[in-house]
């Protein structure tokens, strides 16, 4: 364990001091004082060094590998003559990166969990735990002024997008520090260039990401806009007009079905006569992905997002993911599949091992150093925590607050006709 090795480091600087202590006063009797200070000054110095974690000692001086080439899994296509790469590169920095932004989302939801179960959140609450490969390996493949709109199981993405994990907390328990000042709870956050976390399925997400892949192509920037919406939504009418549209109009967007196999507590088979959701688009050329493997989401996205820059039009992404929690806080997500099929998917696919498994076996990190990454990631998810269960909630004054972006303000009508509230954005 660390601890003994940090013992014995200890001890071998002592015997170390000790013989240098013994030579010194042998060959320098003339000066044995200015000497005892000298070698004692050395012994604090060495000892010092000893004291650090034996773990980050070992990190610190072994040789990494500064990248590694990995095969990954073959999309299946749809209208497309060639797909994304079969293999790609990871470099040691974005390999380290990404399993900090993965840990980091997966800790956060465990602890939006724990705090649901204490009442501290409160309403509607939807955990993306299990599939962290999607939203990093998204963000990993466009730029941070590209556009990404999304459904209310939206806390991953409202991470990778660039908000705190307090900014995220915060919000779930209705503080004034959190990402909506508290007013959207779960299902309703919002970054720079990302437009939430939306509560009605599919209605709002498809037809407004179209919308704002149109705002892309008519303010000629090279800007994409990825539109993303679960299996459960992909059997609603809006999603194919849109489509239609975007089609019509070759707008710079990526439509993405996150399938995680099921909506709400039905699983795609029962809900869909046809399960390729890539195929969908019809007109719209297509990519099946592997939504465990972070790697092959990331060449996906980046893939698909040349496409929409070269002028091509929209392109349908579906990945193929899976979420370990239930639909919801109030589904304990085994009365329609069983712990069996839970247990299996995280012991032989789960996003954040695979990687990590990549990463040791290529000597691109050690054990040791993700270790480490695992305790400062849970150090920071607790003081998140802490902030925001302490955060005041935001006073009753300020309820219509942010409705319009005006000045100067006006009144708001309550629920009580009698009683207004000031809008001010």
């Amino acid at each position: 364990s660390g601890s003994v090795r940090s013992e014995n480091l200890k001890e071998t600087w002592r015997h170390l001091g000790r013989a240098a202590w013994a030579v010194g006063s042998r060959r320098c009797r003339h000066c044995p004082h200015s000497m005892r200070k000298m070698l004692a000054a050395v012994s604090r110095v060495l000892l010092g060094v000893a004291q650090k974690p034996a773990s980050r000692v070992l990190v610190a001086s072994r040789n990494f590998a500064n990248d590694a080439t990995f095969e990954i899994k073959k999309c299946d296509l749809h209208r497309l003559e060639e797909g994304p790469p079969v293999t790609t590169v990871l470099t040691r920095e974005d390999g380290l990166k990404y399993y900090r932004m993965m840990q980091t989302v997966r800790r956060m939801e465990l602890k939006a969990d724990q705090l649901y179960k204490q009442k501290i959140i409160r309403g509607f609450c939807h955990l993306c735990d299990g599939q962290e490969a999607c939203c990093v390996g998204l963000e990993a493949g466009i730029n941070p002024t590209d556009h990404l709109i999304t459904a209310y199981r939206a806390h991953g993405f409202t991470f990778t997008r660039g908000l705190s994990v307090r900014a995220i907390l915060a919000e779930l328990t209705g503080r004034r520090g959190g990402c909506a000042k508290g007013k959207g709870g779960s299902m309703h956050m919002y970054a720079k260039n990302f437009y939430g976390g939306n509560g009605i399925v599919g209605a709002q997400v498809v037809p407004l990401g179209a919308g704002i892949a149109l705002a892309c192509k008519y303010n000629g920037k090279d800007e994409i806009c990825l539109t993303l919406y679960g299996d459960g939504a992909a059997n609603q009418g809006q999603i194919f007009e849109a489509y239609n549209m975007a089609a019509l109009w070759k707008l710079p967007c990526i439509f993405i079905c996150e399938n995680n196999r099921y909506g709400m507590g039905t699983s795609v088979e029962r809900a869909a006569a046809s399960t390729d959701y890539y195929k969908r688009g019809d007109f719209i050329p297509g990519l099946r992905v592997d939504g465990m493997d972070i790697l092959c989401v990331r060449e996906a996205t980046r893939f698909a997002a040349a496409y929409c820059r070269a002028g091509k039009g929209p392109i349908l992404m579906e990945l193929q993911t899976y979420r370990y929690h239930g639909h919801s806080m109030s589904d304990p997500g085994v009365s329609y599949r069983t712990r069996e099929e839970i247990q299996e998917v995280r012991s032989k696919s789960d996003p954040i091992m695979l990687l990590k498994d990549r990463m040791v076996n290529s000597n691109l990190a050690s054990v040791e150093e993700l270790k480490e990454i695992d305790v400062d990631v849970r150090k920071e998810i607790e003081d998140a925590a802490q902030f925001a269960t302490a955060d005041p909630e935001p006073p009753l004054e300020e309820l219509g607050y942010h409705i319009y972006c005006s000045d100067p303000p006006f009144e708001v009508r309550g629920a009580n006709q009698w009683i207004k509230f000031k809008s001010i954005s």
